[in-house]
């Protein structure tokens, strides 16, 4: 999957599932950056084909509404939405 990295304090493994017209998404992906965590992101809305059925699989596990933002945090804690308390909390 082609996620890009955004380089910051290593907490772990955090993979954000993001649109890249979304609001939430881009408040989401600001919020991390204050916070200086390092994080990967994908845009599904820009992948295509097999790439992006890919993703989708992927995000269904986490997230079967399939809605944005998607943060999954070391494959265990999932935020859905922009929810800073709780993004907070889970990056611990």
């Amino acid at each position: 999957m082609g996620f890009e990295h955004v380089e910051g304090t290593e907490r772990g493994s955090v993979r954000l599932f993001a649109l890249s017209t979304c609001g939430w998404c881009k408040r989401t992906r600001e919020l991390l950056e204050e916070l200086g965590v390092a994080y990967d992101y994908i845009y599904v809305d820009l992948l295509e084909g097999e790439e992006r059925e890919n993703v989708i699989e992927e995000l269904k596990r986490w997230n079967p509404s399939l809605s944005f933002p998607t943060l999954v945090i070391n494959d265990e804690e999932v935020v859905v939405g922009f929810d800073p308390l709780s993004i907070k909390s889970s990056l611990r």
